[in-house]
């Protein structure tokens, strides 16, 4: 609705991935290149971790997209599965047949499919987001997978992708051993306030706004101040800032948009309220946004 009254070829602040926003924070950068290296290297589990929001399927995407054709991947979104059902999504997700039969059937076959790919020299990788809704049972199974190897290198490695309750159920006695596997861990922390500045005018320039200032300082401060520095959030609260400058027939962005997209993605059943209950280590501006936004936008 607003991108043809300021001049956007397309919606600037979507919540649906798109490669050509792509924006890497140091964060992100960090947690790119450790995925990368431990890949690289051979290392076992590799585990990135980081709070709703953040940006963890964007670096997943990132890795996808940058790995070399040496590797080939099995990406796991719905871990909400059986043994059983892991196993075979994992073996059709990389392309395999799984045959009828019980689950040792089908380990059997992915067991065969992983020697046949080490022999032309690939290199298999799982990745599996959204880890921390795997139970601890699953997690062990996930653990067996890679216990698959030749006499010289592990057939499989294995990313797990998880926001921060990852790690403690890693922590778990029962799952001692895989935590005692992982050999890369990274976490994806929100930007910082210049990154949400630099976040906001990259995707506002994809989109055909480059060069011109459609938000004035308050508004790209307020915005930071609520959205904590988490992309989605930062996405959610620019989209209805946008439309409320456009309702008012205003030339930019100012801090009373974020004001009221603020209260109007607060609201009860908002979008951001359902994302921020989620987001533990925001205690303090999560009462601001979710409890007393009429006060705040009253200050500010």
């Amino acid at each position: 609705m607003y991108e043809s009254y300021f001049d956007l070829k397309e919606k600037p602040f979507s919540l649906t991935p798109d490669p050509e926003f792509l924006f890497l924070s140091e964060s992100h950068q960090k947690a790119l290149d450790h995925l990368l290296y431990g890949l690289e290297s051979g290392e076992g589990f590799i585990v990135v971790t980081g709070d709703i929001g953040v940006g963890k399927t964007t670096v997943c995407r990132a890795l996808l997209s940058r790995l070399s054709d040496r590797f080939t991947t099995s990406l796991i979104v719905n871990p909400l599965l059986t043994e059983k059902e892991l196993v075979r999504a994992v073996l059709e997700d990389f392309g395999g047949v799984p045959p009828p039969g019980t689950k040792k059937d089908i380990l059997d076959a992915l067991n065969r499919f992983l020697l046949a790919e080490a022999e032309t020299g690939k290199r298999p990788v799982l990745i599996v987001d959204e880890a921390q809704n795997l139970p601890p049972g699953l997690l062990e199974q996930v653990r067996l997978l890679s216990n698959l190897e030749t006499e010289k290198r592990k057939l499989l490695q294995i990313v797990l992708i998880g926001q921060n309750e990852l790690k403690e159920k890693l922590s778990l006695p029962a799952l001692r051993q895989l935590n005692q596997r992982v050999t890369v861990r990274s976490e994806i922390r929100p930007l910082s306030q210049k990154e949400t500045a630099r976040y906001i005018d990259h995707r506002l320039g994809v989109a055909g706004g480059g060069g011109r200032t459609l938000l004035s300082p308050g508004a790209e401060g307020a915005i930071y101040r609520r959205a904590v520095g988490v992309p989605r959030l930062i996405n959610m609260l620019c989209d209805r800032a946008f439309l409320s400058a456009y309702l008012r027939a205003s030339a930019k962005v100012e801090r009373e948009d974020v004001r009221r997209a603020s209260e109007s993605l607060a609201a009860p059943g908002g979008a951001a309220r359902r994302v921020l209950r989620w987001v533990p280590w925001v205690a303090a501006p999560l009462a601001i946004l979710c409890g007393l936004l009429a006060a705040y936008g009253r200050i500010f």
